[in-house]
């Protein structure tokens, strides 16, 4: 018979909750590791890793079964045969829009660690302090210098490769060897660097794909393949590097299928005594108890958890006497951009497929320059060239035809914006006690919009990439706007956020719960505010930051 009782317990095993399970049981902690989902073991299970694209009945596409199958996942990329069943199943696990929002989750061992875009960026101090200095929601309880060590210590582990680069909005790390740009990225670079002084300027894609081994994974293989789950190990997901880190100390205990229903908590103690388990294949109910829970089970599933817990003490969840828990809500809104055509590279091809591209640091609203909106938006985009696809449409005939389509087309290079969200009370979660789920289990119900800040940013997020492109002599340039919905990012943050005062945030600046200081709560859900860099990168920091805090308390029996 399996324990009841461990030393701490993490809900949740993607990126957040992988670093926790790693961090706590390196620190002598036995810990039960719970994920809702099936298990899914690192190479064995990546089924489609190595297929091409002829052996999927329909070449990797979707069908209409599958668009009537999951029909939040079909408005956008993540749908499709490859990579299907890494996704959530709409129709067993539902939610409520108040008005619309893409919520893209993973329920597996790994979560979304197995297919996220692996983009990594530090937070620097224009975001740390960014709420305090413009009087937007609350401050940040932390910055720069209290995370930076913290950074440090997961980009080693993790194996971020990317190029220093000196500028104070994107702090260096410790990186592995960058991902170099290709020769069409190269030259408008160098043309863009002139042209502003430096300010904006075209950098490696800082990625969580190492280049160089590390202990038990090997380097990049240049397949672009990551979201199918990668056999080398090259990309950091749960399966390659936290939980055989985890795994190796002997004190790690991973359960799949456990569905966290509550957190239990003593009113008397004002203490977390453990978590209330449903087994998602024999609805059995179990009871786990430990000395510390962190809770990692993704935004808004983190929130929903806290919800539902000592209800009979507060009647908004545990964490929500402040009023805030469920608020706040925020993403990246992005789809929007310019791309063109490059001459004079004809002679000219790039190696491999790699599985990144360049970045364009955020540049408006720092160093003297002012806009008619607050924060500001970074670009990620490529260069490349046309394929064989560029010929379907002319439907052409003969050997000539053919003998052109097997030529590469025209180069072309594009950005696309990803914008800084403002934390906003109004935009919120709370729990639908209506509709139930597969499991019997209330729903969460999301109201979200962006606002006029969102929608004043995007005129520049558009015109400014047209620009640099006009101005680095690419040709044919085009703005487009494919429309954003909140969510679509997949960088949903906020609900459960930090803050300096029990009054005003639902966490402190480690993370604790003010209502019961041994919950910890490392995923998105802390953030007070969005930056506009991909977040993962920030989670594993505080995830660490949090569990070197937590081991130390619990040894000084302050837990």
């Amino acid at each position: 018979m399996q324990s009841t009782e461990y030393d701490a317990i993490v809900v949740g095993s993607g990126i957040s909750g992988g670093w926790a399970a790693k961090e706590l049981a390196e620190k002598g902690l036995r810990v039960l590791l719970l994920e809702r989902g099936r298990n899914v073991e690192h190479v064995k299970d990546y089924v489609n890793a190595t297929k091409g694209p002829w052996e999927y009945p329909h070449r990797g596409g979707r069908t209409r079964a599958m668009e009537e199958a999951y029909p939040v996942l079909k408005r956008d990329y993540p749908l499709n045969e490859k990579n299907l069943a890494f996704w959530v199943n709409d129709k067993e696990s539902p939610y409520t829009e108040v008005k619309r929002f893409d919520w893209y989750r993973g329920y597996q061992v790994g979560g979304r660690s197995l297919m996220w875009g692996r983009q990594s960026y530090r937070h620097s101090d224009f975001d740390f302090e960014a709420n305090a200095k413009e009087g937007v929601a609350v401050d940040w309880p932390i910055r720069y210098a209290d995370i930076a060590p913290w950074y440090d210590k997961v980009e080693k582990h993790a194996g971020i490769s990317g190029s220093r680069e000196g500028m104070p909005q994107l702090p260096d790390g410790q990186f592995q060897p960058p991902m170099p740009l290709n020769c069409g990225e190269e030259l408008v670079a160098g043309k863009l660097a002139k042209l502003y002084n430096g300010r904006r300027r075209i950098i490696p894609g800082r990625t969580a794909n190492a280049t160089q081994q590390l202990e038990g994974r090997n380097a990049c293989q240049y397949r672009n393949a990551c979201w199918l789950g990668c056999p080398y190990g090259a990309y950091f997901s749960t399966q390659s590097s936290t939980l055989p880190a985890a795994a190796k100390t002997g004190r790690m205990t991973l359960k799949p299928w456990s569905i966290v229903s509550e957190v239990l908590y003593d009113k008397d103690r004002k203490r977390a005594t453990g978590v209330r388990v449903l087994d998602a294949v024999s609805n059995q109910t179990t009871d786990y108890k430990a000395k510390i829970v962190f809770l990692c089970a993704s935004t808004l599933n983190s929130t929903w958890l806290l919800m539902r817990s000592a209800t009979d003490v507060w009647p908004g969840g545990l964490g929500s006497s402040s009023g805030e828990l469920g608020h706040n809500l925020m993403d990246h809104h992005f789809r929007i951009g310019a791309e063109g055509t490059l001459e004079g590279l004809d002679d000219k091809y790039y190696y491999g497929r790699r599985p990144t591209g360049f970045y364009i640091p955020r540049y408006r609203n720092l160093f003297g320059d002012k806009r008619d909106y607050l924060r500001g938006f970074g670009y990620q985009g490529s260069a490349g060239r046309e394929g064989w696809s560029r010929a379907v449409a002319e439907l052409g005939v003969g050997g000539a035809f053919k003998d052109q389509a097997a030529q590469p087309g025209a180069w072309t290079i594009g950005g696309t914006a990803f914008g800084e969200m403002l934390p906003n009370h109004e935009n919120k979660v709370s729990l639908d006690t209506s509709r139930k789920d597969k499991w019997g289990l209330p729903v969460l119900k999301i109201d979200c919009a962006t606002g006029e800040n969102e929608r004043r940013m995007r005129v520049d997020m558009a015109a400014d990439m047209a620009e640099m492109l006009e101005q680095t002599g690419v040709k044919n340039v085009k703005t487009y706007d494919n429309q954003y919905f909140p969510g679509m990012g997949i960088h949903e943050m906020g609900t459960a956020r930090m803050g300096r005062d029990p009054k005003t945030s639902v966490l402190n600046a480690h993370n604790q719960v003010w209502d019961a200081p041994n919950v910890f709560v490392t995923d998105g859900s802390c953030m007070t505010s969005a930056a506009c860099v991909n977040p993962s990168l920030t989670y594993m920091a505080l995830t660490a930051r949090a569990a070197d805090f937590a081991v130390n308390e619990l040894n000084r029996r302050n837990l």
